[in-house]
């Protein structure tokens, strides 16, 4: 049986792949013309901003691999709610775009699933 550290380091690449997979969409179908967000002119610091929050699932990779079984379980937990709130509060907006919806549906499944093993996760 796979370890739940490799399960959850996994999770991370899973989500990580799937915002890709929705970035690269959204410009093929011309939701996410370049240079803007939301109808907003992308500026250095906004694009700042995204870089380091779409970091935190690579972060995730590395320190659900490297991190102490104790510390492991509570990031995990923390981040994956993290990102379940932070795409909740924008769902709105995916509802006009399927494709996009179903991305973060399942990426939200794959967050409560991080949450679970995380939370389930005993050495023995």
């Amino acid at each position: 049986m796979v370890d739940v550290q490799i399960k959850l380091a996994f999770m991370w690449v899973v989500v990580t792949l799937i915002y890709l997979y929705g970035d690269i969409l959204r410009m093929v179908a011309g939701d996410m013309p370049l240079g803007e967000i939301n109808g907003m002119k992308a500026t250095p610091v906004m694009m700042f901003g995204i870089s380091v929050l779409m970091f935190t699932p690579i972060l995730m990779i590395v320190l659900t691999l490297t991190l102490d079984y104790n510390v492991n379980r509570w990031v995990n937990i923390i981040v994956a709610v993290f990102w379940i709130l932070f795409n909740l509060v924008d769902i709105r907006s995916y509802f006009t775009r399927p494709y996009d919806l179903f991305l973060i549906i399942v990426s939200m499944i794959i967050n409560l699933l991080t949450i679970w093993w995380a939370w389930h996760w005993t050495i023995g």
